[in-house]
């Protein structure tokens, strides 16, 4: 394979986040770099395709500006990173997001095969180059789908070196890849992606490169494989996932009450399936309906909390792990004197397409939440933060909320009277006989208004069965 440099460099190293517009994309903007290396045969050069095994479904484009170092890097200062840089230019980060799992972290079979990292077309001489002022651009079949600037870099590139040559000397020919803007997504075979880099009205020109299908893995390894997780992550903001539970079913369950419901489900033997103490959070109490997606707390532990309480924590996980349609569930061990959730990670939820929040602790900064339209149930507010009574331990477990047993996937109904569980298995027929009961409620209501007393009415009984088969038909008419 062809490409620029010359000579095949000894690393390649890549940056994971290092544009404010990826950043709010991902919903997270590191405080320091993190790096994985691409291996050197992965270089390529323009009009070389990429090729993507067949079964992968997810291989993704970065277009990215590529520093090539000149002289050898050690343990040097931000200020002087920039003048161990000798050459700039394009490159395309790609990697199948199907193969993530198989190296969570080092990316190698994601990202590191071979023509993954094409490079070029040309060498820009870096000392003739403003760091701060590149324009970077990617086009995928024509169309511009990456437009962004050096000028607001989370790091710019001299502390990139300074950061890397504090452990790891950079030699000459060394490539370090500095990250991508919004907008990079899936491409498929047929597709050709084009990156350019320009600054000081110079330009790399266009590096352009075809996706084509290629053979199939070989089965002595990990083979490709997806979920909605990797989805979103491969096509970022172009990604629009489906809703975790079915419309019909959601509308359904949304237009009976949730008293009914309970109602039901304990002539069916299940009592206990309301989440008890929590209720919805300002005036009135907006239905909610969606699918359980579980936070756990423990007991704060002070020695404990600065490793499951502070940074990327457990709650901050199963914020950014909500879909559309998701009830985010909180086991805060019924303990309202401490808050749970604040407006940020509310609005955050809402973002992610929550349909609610439930929580058995409290809420703070409730005006604001309150706000947001986003139907939340709390056993109460309360001001602390994080830290006060619990810390959050993990996401996507079985949890106690409010007394009741909600595992992730429960279905979950919330209106003024409260919230239930409601086990998937059983919504469809519980449905139909809540539809039935409140029509049958609907006449009882009309009997009672004319002056009927209740005895064999309510339950409606044998003796009104007759009339209020009739009634039925004319309220279908």
């Amino acid at each position: 394979m062809s490409h620029p440099l010359g000579r095949t460099p000894g690393k390649v190293i890549a940056v994971h986040l290092n544009y404010p517009s990826r950043a709010r994309e991902r919903g997270r903007t590191p405080s320091e770099p993190s790096y994985f290396l691409k291996p050197p045969s992965s270089l390529a050069g323009t009009q070389e395709a990429i090729v993507r095994p067949e079964g992968c479904e997810l291989l993704g484009f970065e277009g990215e500006i590529a520093l090539v170092i000149g002289s050898r890097a050690q343990r040097v200062a931000p200020e002087d990173g920039w003048s161990y840089v000798r050459w700039v230019t394009a490159a395309n980060d790609a990697g199948v997001y199907d193969l993530r799992y198989a190296d969570r972290g080092s990316n190698l079979r994601s990202k590191g095969a071979d023509g993954f990292t094409p490079l070029g077309p040309r060498l820009l001489d870096a000392r003739q180059l403003d760091p701060a002022a590149l324009r970077l651009r990617t086009w995928v079949n024509g169309e511009l789908v990456q437009d962004d600037s050096t000028d607001t870099l989370v790091f710019p590139f001299g502390q990139l070196v300074a950061d890397l040559s504090r452990l790891v000397t950079l030699e000459p020919g060394d490539v370090i890849l500095t990250g991508t803007p919004a907008g990079a997504s899936v491409v498929r075979p047929g597709d050709v992606v084009e990156v350019e880099v320009t600054g000081d009205g110079q330009s790399t020109g266009r590096l352009r490169n075809p996706v084509a299908e290629g053979d199939p893995l070989a089965p002595y390894g990990a083979m490709p494989r997806s979920d909605p997780a990797e989805r979103e992550a491969a096509y970022g903001a172009a990604y629009e996932p489906e809703p975790v539970l079915d419309p019909r079913l959601a509308d359904g369950l949304r237009s009976v009450a949730v008293a009914t419901l309970s109602a039901q489900l304990r002539s069916r033997g299940l009592p206990h399936m309301s989440i008890d103490g929590v209720r919805p959070l300002g005036t009135g109490g907006a239905v909610m309906v969606g699918v359980a997606h579980t936070l756990r707390y423990l007991p704060l532990r002070e020695d404990l909390f600065k490793r499951y309480g502070t940074g990327m924590n457990a709650q901050k996980r199963a914020v950014e792990e909500l879909r559309p349609g998701h009830v985010l569930v909180m086991d805060a061990r019924r303990d309202p004197t401490a808050g749970t959730l604040g407006d940020i990670l509310a609005l955050r939820a809402q973002r992610r397409g929550a349909a609610g929040v439930v929580t058995d602790g409290a809420v703070r900064d409730s005006a604001a939440v309150s706000g947001l339209g986003l139907p939340v149930y709390a056993a109460g507010a309360h001001p602390s933060v994080l830290g006060r009574r619990h810390v959050p331990w993990d996401s996507g477990v079985p949890i106690a909320c409010g007394g009741a047993l909600v595992q992730p996937g429960d279905l979950i109904a919330g209106d003024a009277d409260g919230v239930l569980v409601v086990p998937p298995d059983l919504a469809e027929e519980l449905i139909a006989d809540c539809r039935e009961q409140e029509r049958q409620e609907r006449f009882i209501t009309e009997q009672v208004a004319a002056g009927e007393g209740i005895e064999g009415l309510y339950p409606l009984g044998a003796a009104w069965r007759d009339l209020y088969e009739n009634w039925c038909k004319g309220e279908s008419q």
